[in-house]
C-alpha cells in the first residue's frame, strides 16, 4: 500500500518507493505535519514535536489553558491567515462581514484507487491505476463556513507526491480567497540551502544556491505568466548537498500563471516551504455552492543528491505529464525561418530554404512570423490569423503541399494571446484586450494582450486559428506570447471580480489548448513565450517541448540548459543550431559545437541554410544522422551534470547514460585555450561498476571510468567540442 491510514490515531503516511511523506489530526483536529524524507517504518512521527510556553504565541481556544500549545509554532500541515499562526500561511479567506480569520479542523479523510485529476488544470497522470492512490483530507473552518479538501496524489513507482486543494463554500454567502497556495510542508529543524533559477529574456534558469536564513526569502512572478526571470521550480537541500549526496527535496508548480514559491525560517530554527498562485493580482469571489481547485504541485525527495532528485522529475515529466503522439515518439529534426529571415520572405524563399534543409536530411520546415495579416514588422498584424497570400505568392496549402513534394512536414508559427493595436480585430473589438478604463495601456514589443478568460475571445481566436490549420497539412504549432501582462482588467467581470482575471487567463490558455489538441491529436505543439518565459511544468501537459531560450549562442546555452535541466528533462528543451557571428552575443562558435549542445534537447537549425556552404552543409548531414543514431540515448537516458558551467573554467562537461547502463555519451565543451595547458579530466557516472566499457577501442573497468576519470581530448580552438560514445563489452 503506498497510502497507510491509522484510522485509530488518525496517522496519515504516504510513502514512495524511497520516500515518506506523513501527517496527523491530533487531539484538537489540527492537521500537523510530522514528516517528509526518507522511507522508512511507518511510525508515528509527531514523536519528533516538542511543546512549550512561547511567549507572544497564543493559544487556540478549543486548547484552553493548555499554553504550551500554539499554532505558532507547531508543524502545520496547511497553515491559514487569522489562526494564531504569524508565519506566512497558504489560505487567506475573506467573509462578507470583513473577517479573515480562519481556523481548519481535520472532518474526514478518504482513499481513493488511482490519481486523481484536476478539472480545467495540468496534472500528473499514471498510465496504471493499481499504481497511484488518492488520499484526500477533509478541514473544516470553526466557523462552519466553508470545507478545505487537501488532496494527494502517491505515485510509488515515480517517487512523486502531488498536491492540490479544493475549496467548497457552504456558507450561503460568498467568500472571497485572498491567498489559497497548493502546497505548504515545515521542517521542524535542519540547516537547508534554498536552490532558487533565477534569469530574465535570453539569459533564464541560472542557478542560484543560498543559505535559508531567518526570515522568508522567496521567488515568484506577476507577469501573467511564470517568466523568464524567476521558474515554479525550487529545490531545498541540506548544507553539504552535492550532485551526488545528500537530502534534497524538489518542489514543482504544474502552472504557467503568477506564482510564489518560499522559504520561511522562522525564530524556532523551523523551515515552512510555500508554493501556489501569487497572492498579489489575486482575490477570487467564491459564490455560494461554488468550488475552486488550486493547480498541482508535485513533490521528491532524494537521499543521494541532487542528480537523483532530477532524474525523479525528468521520469516523471516524460512520461507522467507530456501526453500526445510525441510523447515517445521521435520528434522531427526542423529548420525554423525566424533567424535565417525573419521577417523578410516570399513564399519563393521559404521554398528555396525547405530545398537545401531537404538536401541536409532536415525533417521539419517551420514557417515563423510574419505570413499573415499586416505583418512586415512586430507593429501591426497581431490577431489578423488570415493568410498574406500576396506575400506568400500562393495558398498556405499549396505551400504546404510544395514542401511536403520535397519530403519535408511543415509548421508554423501563431501568438494567439496577443492582438496589435493596428489590426482589425483590435479595431473591431477593443474591448477584448485587456486595459484599465481611463488608462492608456502599457505596451510592449507594440502589442497588447487578449482578454482569454473570455469565452467568446478564445472561441474567436480558436476558430481562426482552425481555419489556418485546415487549410494545409501542418504537422507542426509554435505556440508564443512575447509580452508580460500588465493593465489587469477585463470588460466582461465587474469591479468586484477584477482579482479573478488572470487566473482565469490561464485557464482558458489551458482550454485552448486542450480543445487545440483534442481537434489535431497528431500535431506537435511547441510552446514558447519568448523563449523561456513560460518554461514550466503546466505547460509540458500541453506541449511536450518548450523553446528553451531566445538565446541561441551555444556558450550561453550550456548555463541556461544546465540550470533548467534540475527540474525539466532534455527532450522538452527546444534547442536550435543558428548561424555565427551569433544574433544575440556576435560569439562566434564552430558548427560542430553549436550543434553538441543543440542535440541536447530538441534539436534543430534556425538559419538561412541557403548561405551556408557546400563544406556547412555535409556537416548538417552528419550531426542529423549522429543525432537520430543517439536519440534514444539522450532523449530516454539518464542525464549527468558532470561539471557546472557558471564555475568551470576550462571544460563544461555532461553525460548520457542508457537506463540499462550500457551505453554512454560523453559531450564536452572547451571554455578557453591556454598555451600550454594543463590535462583534464572529468569522472563518469551512472555506469556498472564492475563492468568494461569500450571508449575509442580501448578496454577500461567502469569504477575506473567512475572514480579515476577520463582523460579529455586537448583543444585545438577556441570553444572546440566532443562527443565520446561509451559502450559496455
Amino acid at each position: 500500500m503506498a497510502i497507510i491510514l491509522d484510522n485509530e490515531n488518525k496517522v496519515f503516511t504516504l510513502q514512495t518507493d524511497h520516500s515518506m511523506y506523513q501527517m496527523k489530526a491530533d487531539r484538537y483536529g489540527v492537521l500537523l505535519h510530522t514528516w517528509f524524507g526518507k522511507k522508512g517504518t511507518p511510525f508515528d512521527h509527531s514523536y519528533l514535536i516538542t511543546y512549550a510556553d512561547r511567549g507572544f504565541s497564543g493559544n487556540p481556544y478549543d486548547a484552553e489553558n493548555e499554553r504550551t500549545y500554539s499554532l505558532d509554532a507547531l508543524p502545520q500541515e496547511y497553515s491559514s491567515f487569522g489562526s494564531g499562526d504569524y508565519r506566512a500561511s497558504s489560505l487567506k479567506v475573506r467573509y462578507p462581514d470583513g473577517a479573515s480569520s480562519c481556523e481548519l479542523r481535520y472532518v474526514k479523510h478518504e482513499l481513493c484507487q488511482g490519481k486523481y485529476s484536476i478539472p480545467g488544470l495540468p496534472a500528473i497522470y499514471h498510465t496504471s491505476e493499481n499504481k497511484a492512490e488518492t488520499l484526500i483530507v477533509t478541514l473544516e473552518d470553526t466557523r462552519k463556513h466553508f470545507y478545505v479538501h487537501l488532496y494527494y496524489g502517491v505515485m510509488e513507482d515515480l517517487d512523486i507526491i502531488t498536491r492540490s486543494v479544493r475549496i467548497e463554500n457552504h456558507s450561503g454567502q460568498p467568500i472571497w480567497l485572498d491567498n489559497i497556495l497548493s502546497l505548504c510542508i515545515d521542517f521542524l529543524h535542519g540547516t537547508y540551502d534554498m536552490h532558487t533559477f533565477y534569469g530574465r529574456h535570453t539569459m533564464e534558469r541560472n542557478h542560484q544556491r543560498t543559505a535559508v536564513h531567518h526570515g522568508i526569502q522567496s521567488i515568484g512572478s506577476t507577469r501573467g505568466m511564470s517568466s523568464h526571470h524567476y521558474n515554479p521550480f525550487l529545490i531545498l537541500s541540506d548544507a553539504n548537498t552535492t550532485e551526488t549526496s545528500g537530502d534534497c527535496y524538489g518542489f514543482s508548480f504544474l502552472y504557467s500563471g503568477d506564482f510564489i514559491a518560499s522559504a520561511e525560517f522562522d525564530t524556532y530554527n523551523q523551515t515552512r516551504i510555500l508554493m501556489g498562485i501569487h497572492p498579489d493580482n489575486f482575490h477570487y469571489c467564491l459564490e455560494p455552492g461554488a468550488v475552486f481547485c488550486s493547480p498541482e504541485a508535485a513533490m521528491a525527495y532524494s537521499e543521494n543528491g541532487l542528480e537523483q532528485l532530477s532524474h525523479i522529475f525528468h521520469k516523471a515529466y516524460r512520461n507522467n505529464l507530456c501526453r500526445g503522439k510525441y510523447k515517445n515518439t521521435r520528434r522531427p529534426v526542423l529548420l525554423n525561418s525566424w533567424e535565417g529571415v525573419y521577417f523578410d520572405f516570399t513564399g519563393e524563399k521559404l521554398l528555396n530554404m525547405a530545398k537545401d534543409a531537404a538536401d541536409m536530411g532536415i525533417e521539419l520546415f517551420v514557417m515563423d512570423d510574419g505570413w499573415f495579416g499586416k505583418r512586415d514588422n512586430d507593429v501591426s498584424g497581431l490577431g489578423d490569423w488570415i493568410v498574406n497570400e500576396k506575400k506568400l505568392g500562393c495558398t498556405l496549402g499549396e505551400l504546404s503541399d510544395r514542401i511536403h513534394e520535397l519530403g519535408l512536414q511543415f509548421g508554423i508559427w501563431f501568438e494567439p494571446e496577443c492582438v496589435s493595436e493596428d489590426s482589425e480585430l483590435y479595431r473591431t473589438h477593443p474591448d477584448w484586450a485587456l486595459k484599465i478604463p481611463g488608462k492608456s495601456p502599457t505596451r510592449s514589443r507594440y502589442q497588447l494582450v487578449l482578454d482569454f478568460s473570455r469565452e467568446e475571445v478564445r472561441t474567436y481566436i480558436f476558430n481562426q486559428m482552425c481555419q489556418v490549420l485546415d487549410s494545409a497539412r501542418v504537422e507542426y504549432l509554435k505556440w508564443d506570447f512575447n509580452r508580460s501582462i500588465s493593465d489587469v482588467y477585463s470588460a466582461d467581470l465587474p469591479p468586484e471580480r477584477q482579482g479573478e482575471v488572470l487566473h482565469r487567463f490561464v485557464l482558458g490558455l489551458y482550454d485552448m489548448l486542450e480543445k487545440l489538441s483534442e481537434r489535431y491529436p497528431d500535431l506537435l505543439i511547441e510552446g514558447c513565450c519568448g523563449g523561456g518565459g513560460r518554461f514550466d511544468a503546466g505547460m509540458l501537459y500541453y506541449t511536450p517541448q518548450i523553446w528553451t531560450s531566445d538565446n541561441t549562442d551555444a556558450i550561453e546555452r550550456l548555463t541556461i540548459q544546465y540550470g533548467t535541466s534540475f527540474g525539466y528533462p532534455v527532450s522538452s528543451m527546444g534547442a536550435h543550431v543558428s548561424q555565427c557571428p551569433n544574433e544575440q552575443t556576435g560569439r562566434c562558435t564552430p558548427i560542430n559545437t553549436r550543434a553538441i549542445v543543440a542535440m541536447s534537447g530538441s534539436f534543430g537549425y534556425e538559419l538561412d541554410v541557403n548561405h551556408m556552404s557546400a563544406e556547412e552543409k555535409e556537416t548538417v548531414r552528419r550531426q542529423i544522422s549522429l543525432f537520430k543514431a543517439y536519440y534514444d540515448l539522450i532523449q530516454y537516458g539518464e542525464y549527468y551534470r558532470l561539471t557546472d558551467p557558471q564555475k568551470t573554467k576550462d571544460y563544461h562537461c555532461w553525460q548520457f547514460t542508457s537506463p540499462d547502463k550500457g551505453e554512454a555519451l560523453l559531450c564536452a565543451v572547451a571554455l578557453q585555450i591556454r598555451p600550454n595547458g594543463p590535462g583534464c579530466w572529468t569522472k563518469l557516472r551512472g555506469l556498472i561498476p564492475d563492468a568494461i566499457y569500450l571508449v575509442n577501442g580501448t578496454e577500461y573497468p567502469g569504477d575506473a571510468l567512475m572514480h579515476a576519470g577520463i582523460p579529455l581530448p586537448k583543444a585545438k580552438e577556441e570553444y572546440e567540442s566532443f562527443q565520446i560514445h561509451i559502450t559496455k563489452k
